[in-house]
């Protein structure tokens, strides 16, 4: 396939990328031992993107087969003729990105019986061990996203990369209602790279399982402004959400804040935050990208160094329109995607200060351990979830609180941040992003104290 797409793409009449793309997945699903879900799905096709006269044509059919490559191709150049857009100054061509990057399972794969066993044992194990749980599920999930990718620039790549997450939520009755929460394990690889078997589990599922007794027992924290610790896998969150969608260009040419901040001081001097190709900075990421999908190889970018804003995520377009060089943040989640401009790994780097401090260098505030979903918007206001976390009192850790959620404007949260953490962990399991298309991202980071407002009972 990628001999013929590498033929076809040195022969299209203008720039143009051709890709085949197939998403592999599968999930299981267990409430008290009873199987809800065990499916598997693969979805494939061909797509052609051309660039004519200032704008992109783009086509895809469901196939594989030497008519479809020529239909698509004759379809989306039509496509771009009848876009008529406006021709920006200087070209799309960039460098080349090449090679193989094959991150299937070198283990045996697993059966669907054996991959459903593994749920009924670890289901097994939690209700025996915990009894007083009003109910567990579990979810067992697998995705791999594998691409044949050429252009007409000479790019010829072909990538495989799997992942896989566990995810447990258990439950029980509090004097108020029951009381909810769940954990997630697993990232890079497929089912059978993980160590999902309930005894390496065991001290995972003694932590969810503490924290949940103490959740139930504890109570709403005070809302409004508060000094508070976010955890690392918040700082993940925060670092995505609320700051890498503000920097991508298409949306600062759509009137993100960033747009008019590039060179100045957005955030405390010791927020460095990056989006970076291959598995991250340290190489660990839940996602690995070494060449986008419009054939361009993955550079590291800073967004922020020591405070200052100093770039924005690029796709060839955006680059041409800026006067930037794109960085390979341009990615489909689907053979019928055009390919945007997206997130890769993104995280705030680690700094020097320990948790411990952080926690007592504050008085009356939170230590917020994990966050469940969020959201913001192009003035990075934000909005996350989080459904663990304790009060601090006098520099130590108090009680529990129950679910709540945190909220402000990002680029001034960020001047508030005081502390940043030795610690650094990617977000377990892998991250998803849902800007137009859902896709696959690595979102990491370190502890940070800094200052939000919480939501609660006032």
């Amino acid at each position: 396939m990628l001999d013929r797409l590498v033929a076809r793409a040195a022969q299209l009449p203008a720039y143009g990328e051709l890709r085949w793309h197939a998403n592999h997945s599968s999930r299981i699903m267990m409430r008290k031992g009873v199987l809800l879900a065990n499916g598997r799905s693969r979805d494939s096709g061909l797509s052609a993107r051309l660039y004519h006269n200032g704008a992109f044509g783009f086509a895809a059919a469901p196939a594989d087969d030497e008519a479809s490559l020529a239909a698509v191709i004759a379809t989306a150049r039509d496509n771009a003729e009848f876009a008529g857009g406006h021709a920006a100054s200087g070209g799309l061509s960039t460098a080349a990105g090449s090679g193989s990057y094959d991150y299937r399972s070198k283990r045996a794969p697993l059966s669907a019986e054996q991959r459903v066993e593994i749920v009924r044992r670890l289901d097994e194990a939690i209700r025996s061990r915990y009894p007083g749980l009003v109910n567990v599920d579990i979810a067992l999930s697998s995705n791999a996203s594998e691409k044949i990718l050429a252009n007409s620039d000479g790019a010829a790549t072909y990538s495989f990369v799997p992942r896989a997450a566990l995810v447990v939520s258990m439950s029980v009755a509090a004097n108020d209602g029951i009381v909810e929460l769940y954990d997630i394990l697993g990232g890079f690889g497929e089912i059978e790279d993980q160590s999902f078997d309930e005894a390496n589990l065991a001290p995972w599922l003694e932590d969810l399982h503490e924290n949940l007794r103490r959740k139930a027992e504890g109570g709403q924290c005070e809302a409004g402004d508060h000094d508070v610790v976010l955890d690392s896998a918040l700082a993940g969150i925060l670092a995505h959400e609320a700051i890498g969608h503000t920097c991508e260009a298409d949306l600062v040419l759509a009137g993100s804040v960033a747009g008019d901040h590039l060179g100045e001081l957005v955030a405390s001097e010791k927020i460095t935050l990056g989006d970076y190709g291959g598995r991250g900075p340290d190489g660990k990421s839940s996602f690995a990208i070494h060449v986008d999908d419009e054939g361009t190889p993955c550079r590291d970018v800073a967004i922020i160094e020591n405070g200052v804003l100093k770039n924005f995520l690029h796709n060839k377009r955006t680059a041409q329109m800026l006067g930037a060089e794109p960085a390979g943040n341009a990615r489909a989640f689907s053979f019928q995607d055009e390919p945007l401009v997206r997130m890769r790994n993104t995280c705030i780097a680690k700094g020097n200060d320990k948790l411990s401090d952080m926690i007592g260098a504050i008085e009356r505030g939170y230590y917020l351990k994990r966050s469940t979903n969020g959201q913001a918007d192009a003035t990075s206001e934000f909005m996350f979830g989080v459904n663990c976390g304790y009060e601090i009192r006098d520099g130590k850790l108090g009680r529990a609180i129950r679910d709540t959620t945190i909220s402000g404007v990002a680029f001034d949260m960020l001047k508030t941040v005081t502390h940043v953490g030795d610690d650094f962990h990617w977000s377990a399991g892998g991250g998803w992003c849902g800007k137009k298309q859902v896709i696959a991202v690595g979102m990491g980071g370190p502890s940070i104290k800094c200052r939000v407002t919480l939501g609660g009972r006032g």
